[in-house]
């Protein structure tokens, strides 16, 4: 029986995309590049940021420094709030708090933007703990932002009774760098494939399907 739900946000709780893929948009418009299709952007959201900027534009760790920045130009006013959270996020959330679970946020997003958005969709009482990046852009790694929750809850005897909740691989793989299981969602912007092949415990289709496998 599971006792800490942890929860990745982008792609699990919220429909970030219009919002972050119009952020890269500006930030590559900034840094002299023409962006793509939107669709072509959907593969930033999950993670960490300023890797993204590395892996999918070639830029050296000063570039994707300054694209970091320039995003945040655009998404720390407007982009921030062009999400949605998905349908049946609220329900599931009572429901396991209802049942007593103890819900803890782990995103790779800095900790002050994602309690932002907490607030603002009134999904913030929920959380007994925010764990996500620094504005520095330190702690993004997905395996790093679960032991820093880890150590600020003092779970690391209980890992056996925590299961992580994300839409990407590295939801999956950083859950399981600790000992904990994870349950792959397949409504946000991870595949099948990709979960599945990052060892997740179970696929979600929907937030009752999350309720369902957390509560067991």
């Amino acid at each position: 029986m599971y006792e800490y739900i942890f929860f990745d946000l982008d792609g699990t709780l919220t429909d970030p995309g219009i919002g972050i893929t119009n952020s890269v948009a500006h930030a590559l418009r900034r840094s002299g590049i023409e962006p793509p299709e939107r669709s072509e952007l959907y593969k930033f959201i999950g993670p960490p940021l300023r890797q993204s900027f590395v892996v999918c534009y070639g830029m050296s760790e000063e570039e994707s420094i300054k694209a970091v920045e320039y995003y945040r130009e655009y998404y720390k006013d407007k982009g921030i709030f062009e999400n949605r959270v998905y349908s049946g996020v609220y329900e599931m959330l009572d429901k396991l708090t209802a049942e007593g679970k103890k819900i803890v946020l782990a995103t790779s997003k800095p900790t002050l933007y994602a309690h932002q958005i907490l607030e603002h969709f009134g999904l913030l009482k929920y959380f007994c703990f925010e764990a996500g990046a620094n504005m520095d852009d330190s702690r993004t790694n997905k395996a790093d932002v679960i032991a820093y929750a880890l150590d600020e809850c003092g779970l690391w005897d209980k890992t056996d009774r925590i299961i992580m909740v994300g839409d990407r691989e590295h939801d999956i793989i950083g859950a399981k760098a600790h000992g904990v299981s994870a349950v792959g969602v397949t409504y946000g912007y991870g595949s099948k494939d990709e979960l599945s092949s990052a060892g997740a415990l179970a696929l979600a289709a929907s937030p009752s399907d999350v309720l369902r496998l957390t509560l067991g």
